[in-house]
């Protein structure tokens, strides 16, 4: 009788199947036929409904009857269609902008709202690219990377400091793709600018927690920074003039409107200002984003996208240096039927650096390459399920430096570090499952593997410890070399394998608010060596191996969110623990430079952080804006039993350089009319943490400094605010060419914001001092914006 029983549910069941249809389709922009990713489509009087994916793709199924489907997406106008649904359908949709909101600011953080209290995505944040664009920012380049840092739970390291910081994270702990390639620097010009030029620009979403199983490799956060496909209704042009910088962005259709192109190129020229007052030194970049794409039928796309950068900084006669990424990715959108989406993409991507030492005539040259192959698809069963899963191979070819005189008469001697390389690869399944009317889960595994491959000789050390404390004089040092073991090209040196569940819940408490709970578990299996407190263009990457360990991370999140007034104001607020173990220390007095046996300037440690986020918006009329503060720890801890020493500051928690206990971000758009628009922000953080001297004493006639715990003292409280003016000279909604003036001002009250303090000792007086460093003070600057 069981057996029967359920044998009666399986055909009942598969009754009930056979009565249920899919439509499915596309959405995008009617003004350029770009995709439209996020945007919502349901069906009136239900709550069956989708998400458009990163390529506008959306597939509903649902019972057979008459229905409404509604197209919804912010800044554009709803659409709304009868459709009779008794047989699979596929139906595309072009919707519009609102004609009163073409040069209108809109903020937005997430999807649109309603979407964002059901969805059980936790701790994502959206960028509206037009609200990039309007915010105040240095010399008048517009950034996405500070514009993420007004938002709740992002810092820098300070002004004219590479990366961000995610949650108390360092900045290796991020995983930043533009177009699915990997980028190792998102700075230019040493980190007053990002590499993302805006123009070029679609899409913007910053995972801080709660990472889909898709993605992997960091522990902190993933910046997913999606191109634009290029405008295949007609040609369009934009840019920008500056006072440092410019940039140009051109775009059309091509293969008879099959398909499309985007060519997007900046370059500074702030050389011609030094060259002017007979400065030596030079600084610049360029930077180059390409994509084509064709329509074989409505069922293939293929996509061909590549981004050039490239920095030059030259210090006089003695110092040159240039460095930049470079990505390229092909990829095949599939449609196999209805339901089911795939997505294969071939992908290289490559960083790195040249320094030339003019007066040691030599150069010296690193380099990480990676070539990436990942297949994923997407499997709609019916409104309350939805799979994703795929694969994922990441070769790593480390080149840690390489020195070439560059003449004969050099006395530097030619030098390769050992090559380093390594493979990455990667499984997961992922589902969003809507439990109850209510309640609504996404769950998912991912399982990834790595190996670290041959092609060197590695030392052996006593006690198989590269670092050894000495009891004595209380420090550490390079532990004794007892052999080496050679590794034959593709041996394995070692491998690791974790698996990594991803979480989240998303509980409907009514139609304006939810909570949302998360846990999620990452591996990262390549680390960043520097012992300094930001990103430099000289820093090395590295993978784990016989003495690195890869990093793992744990974290947990809670949250409530809810909306205002029909949406106009809304609420988010997170708190969140997270623990990173096998995080890499440094010894004092570490060499990471030109060091083929990097192990012995290194210890292991453990992390953690943990916080409270606020994010408070208005999302409609005039005035527009949101406030974001974050009160969060980020400690770290070395005890380092293993080497027979106390760790790092006695083996006690210590404040990492990414720490900031209060970190308040106001960002506001005012439209006073038609023609001006007034925004500005406000940030004010807590300083970095340092570590000073805590006194001194006499040897040989020296004033020698002894120095507290490591990291146990702060930089003074940073705090600015900027503001900007956009003038619209002609609003004649019909006018092809539009233009538009960008007036700002950086650092309003001219705060010199400490950057470092350094101490020295005084060659002439004997007296130790300290200097105070400051990047900026206040910067104006204005730029005209262009498109036809």
């Amino acid at each position: 009788m069981k057996k029967l029983g359920l044998l009666f549910l399986f055909f009942t069941s598969l009754l009930s199947a056979q009565e249920n249809f899919t439509v499915s389709g596309s959405i995008t922009d009617a003004s350029n036929g770009e995709t439209l990713f996020g945007a919502s489509v349901f069906l009136e009087g239900t709550t069956i409904g989708a998400i458009t994916n990163e390529y506008g793709f959306y597939s509903i199924t649902a019972p057979s009857g008459d229905y409404n489907l509604i197209i919804s997406y912010v800044g554009f106008l709803d659409v709304k269609k009868e459709i009779t649904l008794n047989q699979n359908q596929k139906v595309n949709f072009e919707i519009q902008e609102y004609a009163t909101q073409l040069e209108e600011v809109i903020l937005t953080a997430d999807e649109k709202e309603h979407v964002n209290i059901r969805k059980p995505e936790m701790s994502v944040n959206k960028l509206n690219i037009k609200t990039v664009k309007r915010m105040p920012v240095v010399l008048g380049e517009v950034d996405i990377i500070k514009s993420l840092q007004m938002l709740p739970g992002v810092t820098n390291n300070g002004e004219g400091s590479g990366g961000f910081n995610v949650r108390g994270g360092a900045a290796d702990q991020n995983l930043v793709l533009l177009d699915e390639a990997i980028i190792y620097n998102t700075s230019h010009m040493l980190g007053f600018f990002s590499v993302f030029n805006a123009d070029a620009i679609k899409d913007i979403k910053l995972h801080k927690g709660g990472i889909p199983a898709k993605f992997g490799g960091r522990t902190s956060s993933v910046l997913d920074v999606r191109q634009k496909d290029g405008n295949n209704k007609r040609f369009a042009a934009s840019g920008g003039i500056g006072l440092i910088s410019s940039r140009l962005a051109l775009e059309g259709p091509m293969f008879n409107k099959k398909g499309s192109f985007l060519v997007a190129g900046r370059t500074s020229y702030a050389n011609l200002f030094l060259a002017i007052t007979n400065n030596k030194n030079r600084v610049g970049f360029y930077d180059l984003n390409l994509k084509t794409h064709y329509n074989f039928n409505e069922n293939n796309k293929l996509f061909l996208s590549g981004y050039f950068g490239r920095d030059t900084f030259k210090l006089g006669t003695s110092f040159e240096t240039t460095y930049g990424n470079a990505s390229a990715n092909l990829r095949w959108n599939h449609i196999f039927n209805e339901r089911l989406f795939s997505n294969l993409s071939l992908i290289y991507s490559r960083y790195d650096y040249d320094i030339g030492i003019k007066i040691a005539e030599f150069n010296w040259i690193s380099a990480i390459d990676n070539y990436n192959a990942k297949y994923d698809l997407k499997y709609y069963f019916n409104d309350k399920f939805k799979l994703d899963f795929g694969a994922s191979a990441i070769y790593y070819d480390f080149n840690p430096g390489a020195i070439e005189p560059t003449s004969t008469e050099s006395s530097v001697n030619a030098m390769q570090l050992d090559k380093k390389k390594a493979l990455e690869t990667g499984v997961y399944i992922n589902a969003e499952h809507k439990l109850t009317d209510k309640l609504t889960a996404q769950y998912g595994l991912r399982y990834s593997y790595f190996n670290r491959l041959g092609g060197q000789a590695l030392n052996n050390y006593a006690n198989n410890q590269p670092v050894a404390y000495n009891s004595v004089l209380g420090i550490y040092e390079r532990g004794e070399v007892i052999g080496e073991t050679n590794y034959d090209k593709g041996e394995s040196i070692a491998n690791y394998g974790n698996l990594e569940p991803r979480v989240s819940m998303a509980y409907e408490l009514n139609d304006n608010s939810s909570v949302k709970l998360g846990y999620s578990r990452a591996a990262q299996y390549i680390h960043l060596l520097s012992n300094t407190s930001s990103v430099t263009p000289l820093d090395v990457w590295t993978p784990s191996g016989k003495y690195v360990k890869p990093q793992l991370s744990d974290q947990f999140a809670l949250g409530y969110f809810r909306n205002f007034k029909d949406e106009a104001y809304s609420l988010e607020l997170e708190t969140y623990y997270k623990t990173t173990d096998n995080r890499i220390d440094y010894i004092d007095g570490s060499d990471l430079i030109g060091n083929n046996t990097i192990e012995q300037e290194i210890l292991n440690s453990e992390a953690r952080a943990y916080g409270l986020e606020i994010l408070f918006r208005k999302n409609t009329g005039k005035f527009t804006g949101w406030v974001a503060y974050t009160l969060a720890k980020s400690e770290q801890r070395t005890d380092d039993a293993n080497a027979g020493g106390l760790g790092i500051s006695n083996g006690e928690w210590y404040k990492t350089p990414y720490d900031r206990l209060h970190d308040l971000s106001i960002t506001g758009s005012y439209k006073a009319s038609d023609k001006w628009t007034f925004s500005s922000n406000f940030a004010l953080q807590s300083g970095r943490p340092v570590t000073y001297p805590n006194g001194q004493y006499q040897y040989e006639g020296l004033s020698i400094a002894s120095y507290s715990n490591r990291n146990s003292d702060r930089l003074p409280l940073y705090h600015r605010l900027d503001i900007s003016a956009t003038y619209t000279p002609n609003k004649k909604p019909n006018r092809r060419w539009k233009g538009e003036w960008v007036f700002g001002i950086y650092n309003v009250y001219n705060k010199k914001n400490a950057a470092s303090i350094s101490f020295g000792q005084n060659s002439e007086t004997g007296v130790n001092e300290a200097t105070r460093t400051a990047i900026f003070g206040m910067v104006p600057s204005a730029t005209y914006n262009f498109k036809f």
